[in-house]
């Protein structure tokens, strides 16, 4: 891994890498999870979820559950009814058609995935609970299941009667005109990629607790929530309360990576059961049940179909894109995998005659929604596994057909049209592309390695492979933060972005320490309560040092002017003849201080009597979004005898504009790296034709530990900083998972050019690579069929 300075004590604290001050907190056993919350009087709910795919649901008898020893309350949609209505989607996501397919709360008249919420109960304990669950007959008309994008496609079964169709969404999108640029190729080539299912495997799982005041009429909820104001507006929606009356809290959460913190089901089925019990209610999900009912991501197929000029230029690119929506479309980013899927397939480079045809439908699977990287990852295994295979068909260098191709830093700011439904026009805004894919080819001496690349070294086959991606980040539409200054020595600093691990209270208070001049051990921050700011958007889509950071660099220069203002009254000078630098007033022009922040702050508070002054709140308020941009390089080997592949070494270099924290961006990268080699290489979801979850647990849905991927390098570039905000910033969370896919498959297939070996779908487990290599040498190929005859479906022999 490549390490940075230590702190400097002398220097601005913006742009260090401070320490993050949670860790002491969690590594020393005292982070509060929401399991740890003990409340007087607290009961625990249990979740009769579907056993079967697909089901008419003709009665449910909870006669013996009520009757169980412990059982407080057993409660189906009947019970609700009145309460829960559909479970919105998001009104930020908006995608043409997904309104026809949103989820009840508690399963009505039929269940369409396995894990579906059927039964809501409630006892003194959670194995009373779980023991009356089994206890619930249920009559069930067992119809037939579609659990795959083909079997949708037919609609031949039906999932959602009343809307007679599974395509969920359709539409056709693109810049410059893709079918002209193939009327007079050099050069065209056409295939299908599939990526597979799989999702965010958080240490911890779900869990929530409610508490119902009765007399104050307010319902308070702790859990994770990477969107807590959006989330309590629903709650408070469907349980008929104001929303100032609903308050969520953010415990420090073991994970997140997108797939948790939106609107479940059980947000409601808590908070309903406190209301009607008048006890607090806890619900923590087991791990079988993560798997079966906490969101699923990225199944997405494609076809690709690319012309290339004589000078080796890309002229057009067109696409048919297949998600798998699973059963509904939910509010947890359902709109993004696809979405930006569409828009990130021509990736960093210049493709200015771009189409793509998008079918997202739905399965007896567990709702998708947002994981790491949504939409990135997919496209980026899309495009770069088609450059390798049209460089190798050209007899191109393929690092030399994508230098050629990407979009240069003249060119900037490149506008790729309307590519997604919900953005409007989202021009890549700064950079230069070509400076960091040849700085990760330098760093990796990828000259000198590319040589192995294909050839057989101690019964190993050696591969190596580079690729460029590009990444939108900073989601707007606004953020808030708060801050009080209760004396010169204690600050508080309240925001509204989520912290889920990202150092939410180490860089904010960095932020705030610089622009106010103090040290940073002064700032203490808050977050994740509604309470703290009237609306803040949490996190999600690398938003938090765009967003977050903005605000509380607005929020502390608007302090800083009516402290301006408050000296202007004390020493009798204009406002407009003072200036605040390095923590005190000064006039301008002059060296010596009038008064520093610490004596100001006693000027305000105890001459002047305006402790209001000190307070200010800031929002920032920006939709663009910034690009982040970068590239991975990787080198595997294969032993060709077992399929086993291991990573050699792995580096991603990624421009964040700025990075406030170089130290977390380095952390975030390496976390998102090793997230997708896992997702490359083990993590998997398997159906049977009757939409049975295959792999739900731990013995056969495999994640990578620490031991698994030991050789991964990041870099953190500073050279393009974003126009769009003040601090310069772009996110970092997500772009070193973009490609990770791609590049691994490319090295994997690169290894295996001598065996005719080519990787078209994910994962590159051992069953799959075993399977290909066996075709290989009876003579077969793996290439999946294009045009009429494709098939868009993952396959299930994955196991």
């Amino acid at each position: 891994m490549t390490h940075h300075a230590s702190f400097d004590s002398t220097a601005p604290v913006l742009g260090q890498p401070v320490p993050r001050r949670e860790d002491e907190r969690l590594l020393t056993g005292r982070g509060r999870f929401v399991d740890d919350l003990k409340l007087p009087g607290m009961v625990h709910m249990a979740v009769l979820r579907s056993p079967v795919g697909h089901a008419r649901i003709r009665s449910i008898d909870k006669t013996a559950a009520r009757a169980a020893p412990g059982v407080l309350a057993v409660i189906s949609a009947e019970d609700v009814e009145g309460y829960a209505h559909h479970m919105p989607v998001s009104d930020t996501w908006v995608m043409p058609g997904y309104n026809r397919f949103l989820q009840w709360p508690i399963a009505k008249d039929f269940v369409r995935f396995v894990g579906e919420p059927i039964v809501a109960v409630v006892a003194e304990t959670r194995s009373l609970a779980e023991d009356a669950c089994g206890l619930v007959e249920i009559d069930f008309e067992v119809l037939d299941a579609v659990t795959n994008i083909d079997e949708a496609l037919t609609d031949k079964v039906v999932l959602h009667e009343s809307v007679g169709t599974n395509l969920a969404c359709h539409y056709v999108v693109g810049r410059g005109d893709a079918d002209q640029a193939f009327q007079n190729p050099h050069y065209t080539r056409k295939e299908v990629f599939r990526v597979h299912r799989h999702t965010g495997m958080a240490l911890e799982t779900r869990g929530y607790v409610a508490q119902w005041d009765p007399v104050a009429g307010k319902m308070t909820c702790w859990g994770a929530n990477k969107r807590p104001w959006q989330t309590r507006d629903t709650l408070a929606s469907m349980l008929k309360l104001n929303r100032e009356d609903v308050t969520l809290i953010e415990n420090d959460t073991g994970g997140n990576f997108g797939t948790r913190g939106h609107f479940y089901p059980e947000n409601l089925m808590v908070a309903f059961l406190a209301m009607r019990l008048g006890r607090p209610v806890k619900f923590i999900e087991d791990r079988r049940e993560n798997m079966m009912a906490t969101n699923h991501s990225r199944e997405l197929s494609a076809e690709l179909e690319i012309a290339v000029n004589q000078d080796g230029k890309i002229a057009g690119l067109r696409a048919r894109v297949f998600c798998d929506l699973g059963a509904y479309a939910t509010g947890g980013g359902s709109a993004v995998p696809p979405a930006k899927t569409v828009q990130f397939i021509p990736g960093p480079y210049k493709i200015d005659n771009y189409k793509c045809e998008l079918s997202v439908l739905v399965t007896c699977k567990t709702p998708v929604g947002a994981f790491r990287g949504p939409g990135r990852y997919e496209a980026g295994f899309f495009i770069e596994r088609l450059l390798d295979i049209v460089a190798k068909d050209l007899g191109l260098d393929p690092i030399e057909f994508r230098k050629n191709n990407l979009i240069r830093a003249e060119d900037m700011p490149y506008n790729g049209g309307v590519l997604v439904p919900y953005l409007g026009e989202s021009p890549y805004d700064t950079g230069d592309y070509l400076e960091t894919f040849e700085r990760a080819l330098k760093l990796f001496d990828y000259d000198a390695l590319k040589a192995k690349s294909g050839k057989m070294i101690d019964g190993k086959l050696h591969g190596v492979a580079a690729s460029a991606y590009v990444d939108s980040t900073g989601m707007g539409p606004s953020e808030e933060a708060r801050i009080v200054v209760k004396s010169p020595k204690q600050i508080e600093l309240f925001v509204g972005t989520s912290a889920n691990g990202q150092g939410v209270e180490t860089t904010m208070a960095q932020v705030a320490a610089n622009q106010l001049g103090v040290p940073y051990d002064l700032i203490q921050v808050f977050a994740g309560s509604t309470n703290y700011v009237a609306n803040g958007n949490g996190h999600g889509h690398s938003r938090a040092a765009v967003q977050g950071g903005s605000a509380v660099f607005i929020a502390v220069n608007n302090l800083i002017k009516q402290l301006l203002d408050a000296a202007a009254l004390r020493f009798n000078e204009p406002a407009e003849h003072l200036e605040y630098r390095n923590g005190a007033v000064f006039r301008k022009k002059e060296q010596v201080p009038l008064a520093t922040f610490d004596e100001l702050v006693r000027v305000v508070a105890t001459d002047l009597g305006r402790e209001d002054l000190l307070q200010a709140a800031g929002k920032y308020v920006n939709s663009a979004l910034t690009y982040s941009y970068g590239a991975q390089v990787a080198h595997v080997t294969v032993d060709p005898e077992t399929a086993v592949v291991e990573v050699e070494r792995f580096l991603t270099v990624e421009d964040v504009g700025r990075a406030l924290n170089p130290l977390i961006v380095h952390g975030q990268s390496i976390g998102a790296a090793v997230q997708g080699l896992s997702g490359t290489f083990l993590d998997e979801f398997v159906y049977d034709a009757s939409g049975q979850l295959l792999t739900g647990s731990f013995a056969d849905y495999l994640v990578a530990t620490s031991t698994d991927f030991p050789s991964v390098e990041a870099e953190t570039l500073q050279n393009a900083p974003a126009k769009s905000n003040p601090l310069g910033a772009k996110g970092a969370g997500e772009g070193a998972i973009s490609t990770t896919g791609a590049v691994l498959a490319n090295a994997v297939s690169n290894a295996l050019s001598s065996l005719n070996v080519q990787v078209y779908d994910l994962p590159i487990s051992p069953n799959n690579l075993s399977r290909l290599i066996r075709q290989a040498k009876a003579g077969g190929s793996n290439r999946p069929e294009t045009g009429a005859g494709a098939k868009f479906g993952i396959r299930h022999d994955s196991v």
